[in-house]
């Protein structure tokens, strides 16, 4: 039986393996994924894009400024230190901190069981531990586990039936557009959302793409520009998620309509100003190649002669109007919090097995504690250690989301409570003990 198994190897239970590292865990442990590598943000890598994070924030250095696995150490092993302090970036690309990510994580690759995808997590009889089956039949028993599944897409009503070759999310934009370019020759694109990605999307079909003409559908008036203010970037502080945890769900909500736009529904300034001056540029040589469609959402879907068209209702008005053809439909509709909206879920999907055991919150929800742990519904009978490593946005607040903005300080969190329960849980055992080294 395994000490810890984590499900997932993207940043954040990478983040936790060079913790268990630095730490000194003696503990067996493994990590499952399943993609065929750990590449952060695959296809969103797109030219020019940067991660919206100081560098800084990155794996380990918020919780260990010495690390050799920081961002810092990477440019300079790789040689390169000196070229990038000479970009004058404020923030790296995108592409070299997925290639920062990869090299953290090619020093853990002896822990990481790839093409693995997990489908059903089980208590083992007396609650000793848990199951943990794969797609392929294969079956680990471990005394503790780390779930991070990752964020999932929101994918509106509407397209849900229609996802395939030619409706498909951002999250897999770059290897969609491959396949979907080989058999044919693009005409018309739509793209639906109003958010950083979807800027991102619009420029790379732009210049990638130079006969295209897209469209673009959101429901607001226009780009709306993010709240990068210094007071209230805070919110990505560690001592914000001590003052949020400890609000009530309605101080949380009233947060949240204040901080919202410093995540969600917004882009930078360099990006809005990118997309506007190219329109700009567009009508001077008079050939509009972008149309923005504001104040709509889509209401109806029509496939015709391999092309759609989508009826649109103005949200002030509430007249429809129906588009020309497109040939394929990009979703930049982002991810799925937990919680009870409409883009919301209750719990991570890996987790429904485990559900009749969770506690839970009076709409379902799934409550996490402050060290990230989850807790049995049944008082009487503890769990075996469990922990969900990020998605912990509703009860952590926006540092929890999906950036790199606490990984390392949340990975310390987890760290610290697992060693002591499972220590705890071992008789005999302790510092210099099984699980942990001196």
């Amino acid at each position: 039986m395994l000490d810890l198994l984590g499900i997932g190897f993207g940043p954040a239970n990478l983040a936790l393996a060079v913790m268990l590292e630095e730490a000194g865990f003696a503990g067996s442990r493994l990590f499952l994924e399943a993609r065929p590598r750990s590449r952060w943000q695959q296809d969103m890598l797109l030219p020019g894009a940067d991660i919206q994070n100081h560098p800084l924030r990155d794996l380990v250095t918020p919780r260990n400024p010495r690390s050799r696995y920081s961002f810092i150490n990477y440019l300079h092993e790789q040689g390169k230190l000196f070229e990038h302090l000479n970009l004058g970036l404020e923030f790296p690309l995108r592409k070299e901190y997925a290639d920062y990510v990869d090299w953290v994580s090619s020093f853990f690759q002896d822990q990481v069981m790839h093409d693995t995808s997990v489908t059903d997590i089980r208590l083992l009889p007396g609650r000793q531990g848990y199951e943990v089956e794969s797609a392929s039949g294969q079956v680990w028993t471990c005394r503790s586990l780390v779930v991070a599944p990752g964020r999932t897409p929101f994918i509106p009503a509407l397209f849900l039936p229609q996802l395939g070759e030619t409706v498909f999310h951002s999250g897999t934009y770059l290897g969609a557009m491959q396949r979907l370019q080989a058999g044919r020759r693009l005409q018309r694109v739509m793209v639906v959302g109003g958010s950083q990605s979807a800027i991102e999307i619009l420029l790379h079909l732009h210049r990638s793409h130079l006969t295209l003409a897209v469209l673009n559908v959101m429901r607001g008036w226009g780009y709306r520009l993010k709240d990068t203010s210094q007071f209230s970037e805070e919110v990505y502080f560690p001592q914000f998620v001590d003052f949020y945890y400890g609000c009530s769900p309605g101080a949380r909500a009233e947060l949240n309509r204040h901080l919202h736009y410093t995540n969600y529904s917004a882009a930078d300034h360099d990006t809005i100003r990118q997309l506007y001056v190219q329109m700009y540029e567009d009508r001077l040589d008079g050939a509009e190649r972008i149309q923005l469609v504001p104040r709509k959402e889509p209401v109806a879907l029509c496939r015709q002669d391999g092309a759609w068209t989508v009826s649109l209702r103005d949200r002030l008005s509430g007249e429809t109007s129906v588009t020309a053809p497109v040939d394929a439909i990009i979703l930049a509709t982002g991810y799925r919090n937990a919680g009870t909206g409409e883009n919301a879920e209750r719990h991570p999907p890996i987790l429904s097995s485990l559900m009749p055991h969770l506690q839970v919150d009076k709409e379902g929800v799934l409550l996490i504690n402050r060290d990230y742990s989850l807790s049995g519904r049944d008082a009487a009978a503890s769990l075996p250690p469990i922990y969900l490593n990020g998605l912990c946005e509703s009860s952590h607040g926006y540092g929890d989301a999906g950036s790199f903005s606490l990984l390392a300080l949340r990975s310390r969190d987890i760290y610290h409570s697992l060693a002591a329960r499972l220590e705890s849980a071992e008789p005999g055992a302790g510092a210099g003990g099984q699980l942990m080294e001196a």
